[in-house]
């Protein structure tokens, strides 16, 4: 994803966090069980960290492109969705068959963060330095 468009999906996660957040605090509280609440503030949680992170690489790519970090922010991107959209899902519809997609999500966030890793190790020390 290119800086530009790591902001845009930021902007839209961003959106979405806070509009079910409150939808879910003011609404979803008086219809949901305490289950299928965790299930959407682990969903929230995840998707906020994940979304903050997103625009930090967004930064750090508008200083300097790297692949590793373009790589990583489409891996954390794919991991709200897979992730945090299938508790949402799994809370509001009780099919089963989300639960096989968390861990699929899941994995997408921790392939990102090697990625992440990956791009910060191989990032180039700057010869001038104030110290």
């Amino acid at each position: 994803m290119s800086s530009r468009a790591m902001l845009i999906f930021s902007a839209i996660s961003g959106f979405f966090f806070v509009a079910f957040g409150a939808f879910g605090a003011h609404v979803l509280s008086q219809s949901l069980g305490p289950r299928e609440m965790a299930w959407i503030h682990t969903g929230l949680d995840y998707q906020a960290w994940h979304t903050l992170t997103i625009i930090g690489l967004a930064a750090a790519m508008l200083r300097r492109a790297n692949i590793w970090f373009y790589w990583s922010s489409a891996f954390l991107a794919l991991g709200v969705v897979l992730f945090s959209g299938s508790l949402y899902c799994l809370a509001l519809s009780h099919l089963k068959m989300w639960v096989f997609i968390t861990p699929v999500g899941g994995t997408c966030f921790l392939i990102g963060w090697i990625l992440m890793l990956i791009g910060a190790l191989r990032l180039k020390r700057k010869a001038d330095r104030h110290e």
